[in-house]
């Protein structure tokens, strides 16, 4: 198979998993994560992230991100994978100042869900959460924004993506 079949067929399976199997993500699989996390590219390659990885074992991480974003399927996630963001590290546009830092951990927290896709995990962006009550209770530094959380595990058995609904290229591509 070639790299090109290879990636269709991560992107293509990959799904927002809203329910996850009790089973342990290992060691090796979220250093696999964070190594391809390591290599995203960002503006001016600043790389203005920060990630924490929350795994089974902590009580204190788990309660915060149940209490920054109250559902139950979240809870069934073994590990959360925090991105954040530091404005002041950002490349900032000089023809309108605008920050690019959502952008740049936008891009690694993609990264993140696809290597989680490639090695059997399932993984969800949440972003409708309460990041003053996620920095509070993970004890953040200032200057380091939450953007997404990221559960990650093995989806629970039965569980399978749902027919994707994507607008067809025509509607999405500007043409001259």
């Amino acid at each position: 198979m070639n790299k090109e079949d290879i990636f269709a067929g991560v992107v293509a399976s990959r799904y927002s998993c809203r329910n996850y199997s009790p089973a342990e993500v290992g060691d090796n699989e979220i250093a696999y994560i964070l190594e391809q996390l390591r290599l995203a590219p960002s503006a001016c390659n600043r790389q203005p992230w920060r990630v924490m990885v929350i795994r089974p074992g902590d009580a204190a991480g788990r309660e915060a991100v149940a209490a920054a974003y109250n559902r139950e399927w979240v809870r069934t996630a073994p590990c959360y994978i925090i991105m954040c963001g530091v404005p002041a590290e950002a490349w900032i546009r000089p023809f309108d100042s605008h920050n690019h830092v959502d952008v740049d951990v936008a891009i690694a927290t993609e990264h993140v869900c696809l290597a989680a896709e490639a090695i059997g995990l399932g993984t969800c962006w949440i972003c409708n959460f309460d990041p003053a009550i996620l920095s509070e209770k993970l004890g953040l530094e200032t200057g380091v924004v939450p953007v997404a959380i990221i559960p990650v595990g093995h989806p629970a058995e039965g569980t399978s993506a749902p027919e994707k609904k994507r607008k067809i290229l025509a509607e999405i591509l500007l043409e001259r």
